[in-house]
């Protein structure tokens, strides 16, 4: 791809006078017109994006910027509200609503400043890892149009790694920032549990498991909307890294296979790593998992049963698999749903403080990019993998509550790969700080 400007020198440019937030929009929106026929990133585009354009340029001109991202084209996920455009979440339904409000983050982004192009194709309810969906079709990676960007956050990282937008909101519920992120050579950020405020959206089907981030070209950027992101937010907030860290390096999980030139990134960026000063230390994930996979699909389909109980149209609406995955949630008792939270404190108790060590690197996904159409690769390096094959390094972390950022490794036969950090509750600021030195070595 193409290297491409980010906010950040953007943002400088304007306050500089050599950048034009118009001329930028009309860069981006010529960009959409030009791509995304083939990619199909955009379930719906804003029609104010020019005025909102020279508002901007307005702004700059007289010095009265309205925030640290003025005059920045973004895109939003599509399960994300945005005053103005269709929520759609990949449902008919939902596609023919159209919201006169922002949900919290997004009104924070457009506070800030930022233009919202538009919304990011996803999966029907952001439940899979692939990006397509009977409404809007499916959408295709910008190195390999013909194979997933992954999911759900798809459709924005197509676009951001495209150059249709420079960056963008997605969320989290089971690895749906870090996994797209690493197949489109892209940040991202999946804050903990309270990092970043919601509030004023869709209902929600992966309860407080699901965060929102962003998605960006550069770590400094990710820094820079996290902190938009995050103001009002309570909680502890580490601080920034100034010593060597003691990281974990998990390589696998248990037996479950991962592409061989995924594990050799994973060697390499363990190098990067230790050339910075740090201690790494390689071992298996200190936590027994099966307890939380053998009812983590469960969880998906309880709350699909209480969206559709609270807004059946939007149910009738949905593709078939999702009214059977919905029927099931439905067939599920208290005492059922009980037992899976329980299971998720005790996981969540069983992380705290992290085992001693900082942070622990893993891959962001086991399998490399697959057929843009099919749902999930049904083998990986060989070996008969289900529905969550790929997706065995990120679930965990959401049912924990622990943030995690995945960052650029490099290529694997043409193909972007990423890498995850994952630090203990309130290490957003440790992530970040060690983002900017891996980026700075670079």
């Amino acid at each position: 791809m193409t290297p491409l400007d980010d906010a950040t020198t953007l943002v400088a440019g304007y306050r500089a006078g050599t950048h034009d937030p118009l001329r930028v929009a009309e860069q981006h929106l010529a960009r959409i017109a030009r791509l995304d026929q083939e990619l199909n990133a955009y379930s719906a585009q804003a029609g104010d994006v020019l005025e909102e354009a020279r508002a901007s340029r307005d702004r700059w001109a007289e010095g009265r910027p309205k925030g640290p991202l003025d005059g920045v084209p973004v895109i939003i996920k599509d399960n994300l509200v945005s005053a103005g455009l269709p929520a759609a979440w990949g449902n008919a339904e939902l596609a023919r609503r159209v919201p006169q409000h922002d949900e919290l983050p997004v009104a924070a982004v457009r506070q800030a400043g930022a233009i919202i192009l538009g919304k990011g194709n996803t999966p029907e309810f952001a439940v899979e890892g692939y990006t397509g969906n009977a409404t809007f079709g499916t959408t295709g990676n910008p190195y390999a149009p013909n194979l997933t960007p992954g999911g759900s956050s798809g459709g924005v990282v197509a676009a951001v790694a495209a150059g249709m937008a420079v960056a963008g909101l997605g969320t989290d519920g089971g690895g749906s920032i870090r996994r797209p992120a690493g197949y489109t050579g892209l940040w991202g950020l999946k804050p903990g549990i309270g990092a970043v405020p919601r509030g004023q959206g869709l209902a929600q089907v992966l309860l407080d498991f699901e965060t929102v981030g962003p998605l960006t070209r550069s770590a400094r950027d990710l820094a820079l909307f996290h902190g938009v992101l995050s103001r009002g937010a309570s909680g502890h907030r580490a601080p920034a890294q100034s010593r060597p860290l003691r990281l974990l390096a998990v390589a696998r999980i248990g037996g479950a296979p991962c592409d061989p030139g995924i594990l050799e990134r994973f060697g390499v960026s363990v190098g990067r790593l230790e050339a910075l000063g740090h201690e790494v230390t390689h071992g298996a994930l200190p936590l027994d998992l099966g307890p939380l996979n053998e009812v983590w699909a469960r969880m998906a389909e309880i709350g699909l049963a209480h969206l559709g109980s609270r807004d059946p149209e939007v149910l009738a609406a949905a593709a078939p698999k999702y009214r059977e995955m919905a029927a099931r949630g439905a067939g599920c008792s208290a005492v059922e749903l009980y037992e899976a939270l329980s299971r998720v404190f005790a996981l969540r108790e069983a992380v705290r403080g992290l085992w001693g060590y900082d942070a622990i690197l893993m891959p962001t996904a086991a399998a490399p990019p697959w057929p843009a159409t099919e749902a999930f690769p049904p083998q990986i390096a060989g070996q008969p993998a289900g529905p969550r094959g790929h997706a065995v390094y990120t679930g965990w972390v959401n049912a924990s509550g622990l943030p995690a950022l995945a960052f650029p490794a490099g290529l694997s036969q043409g193909l972007p790969v990423g890498m995850q950090l994952i630090a203990d509750h309130g290490g957003e600021g440790l992530l970040l700080a060690l983002a900017a030195s891996l980026e700075a070595a670079a």
